[in-house]
């Protein structure tokens, strides 16, 4: 059972209880002053918190997508992470087939009402590797009703690229965030053009936190999403090739992510949507050293001074905060502000009144940032 299955959760919860009703059903035998009933009572008492602790554990990953499976939790992570070739020349793509983009499973929109992608949609789990990157990463992509739909045989759809937080994983968007579902639903009812998603977490070589930089002598986290993703993708789908194809939205790490690809990137990602963003890369633990002392990596990886000192992108931005209960506030106040006076930019934003940096408070911003995405990436019909 894996980390962050329901039964994994069930067992835990049903073990806090019945260990919970055996204290106190034994506690009065256990009352004896003897070294054997102290440590009876020791070891209840220290094997139903450790079950209650363990449930707590659970619920907050499963709301919170903070590890994955078992592996992860215990850094032993062996999933696809990154292969970095320093050989000279294009030495060919790495992976099982030789190909850039590999589809190895699919699953269904929940809640679709129909298992048929021409109605509710396809859920596809593919794996990348980076032409130029050889950075190597699973993802999820939603291909909407209408790619399978025989009238639309000819027609290409507009794509954006969905990021989670640190550590975050990418089953979280699709099971917890919904994203799949909200854009299906949007699409349906007429608030949202039809459009491709590719879900995946910008930790792509784990557990490190590159924070979607590249990084000198090791990941070249930026250009695999700027270059290689889009690349992958359109090769394979049907995305429109068109200029203001592709969006990029993510929260937390993934929101950050998100502005500094459309900030850096304007001529692949026409808008950029930051849920919860912060707009400087940190260095910490999880980071390591990003820049190695270069000052020009550093500067531009800060938002506020690569608007301030470069020529504005001609991109659109979307930054989402609350008022009680978001640390970002008052700094996605002054981001905004910045970017008003950087035109040709654009800025947009959601200010809640309250919500805490959680998946609860992003699924209250996901539809409308969705459409605002729709309403700002290009498309065409063959």
């Amino acid at each position: 059972m894996g980390l962050t299955s329901d039964k994994v959760l069930a067992v835990a919860v049903l073990a806090g209880v019945l260990l919970f009703a055996c204290t106190v059903w034994l506690w009065p035998r256990l009352a004896r002053p003897s070294v054997r009933a102290v440590l009876g009572r020791v070891g209840l008492l220290f094997a139903t918190q450790l079950a209650l602790f363990a449930a707590v554990g659970l619920v907050a990953n499963q709301s919170f997508g903070f590890y994955g499976s078992w592996a992860d939790l215990f850094g032993r992570e062996d999933g696809q992470g990154i292969v970095v070739d320093h050989s000279a020349g294009d030495a060919g793509v790495i992976g099982d087939t030789g190909a850039p983009l590999r589809v190895v499973g699919d699953r269904r929109v929940t809640r679709a009402g129909s298992t048929r992608p021409e109605v509710a949609g396809r859920v596809e789990e593919i794996r990348v590797v980076g032409r130029t990157t050889r950075i190597a990463a699973p993802a999820y992509v939603y291909l909407p009703p209408e790619y399978f739909q025989a009238r639309n045989r000819g027609r290409t759809f507009p794509a954006a690229v969905v990021l989670t937080g640190y550590p975050g994983t990418a089953e979280a968007l699709v099971d917890k965030l919904r994203y799949p579902r909200t854009a299906l639903e949007l699409a349906k009812s007429g608030r949202m053009r039809p459009m491709i998603l590719v879900m995946l977490r910008p930790t792509v070589a784990p557990p490190r936190d590159t924070e979607c930089v590249d990084v000198p002598g090791g990941p070249q986290t930026e250009s695999f999403f700027a270059k290689d993703l889009p690349e992958a993708v359109t090769a394979h789908y049907r995305v429109d090739r068109g200029p203001g194809s592709w969006g990029v939205v993510g929260n937390s790490t993934g929101g950050y992510c998100a502005l500094k690809l459309a900030a850096h990137h304007p001529e692949v990602y026409a808008a950029g949507a930051g849920l919860s963003a912060y707009y400087d890369a940190p260095s910490d633990p999880t980071t390591g050293d990003l820049f190695q002392g270069d000052t020009a990596r550093r500067n531009r990886a800060d938002l506020r001074w690569y608007l301030e000192n470069t020529p504005a992108p001609d991109t659109s931005l979307l930054v989402t905060s609350s008022k009680v209960g978001e640390t970002n506030y008052k700094d996605t106040l002054k981001f905004i502000e910045l970017v008003k006076d950087k035109k040709p930019t654009r800025i947009s934003s959601i200010i809640l009144e309250s919500g805490g940096h959680n998946f609860n408070t992003w699924r209250r911003e996901i539809p409308a940032t969705l459409r605002w995405l729709g309403e700002r990436l290009g498309g065409r019909q063959k």
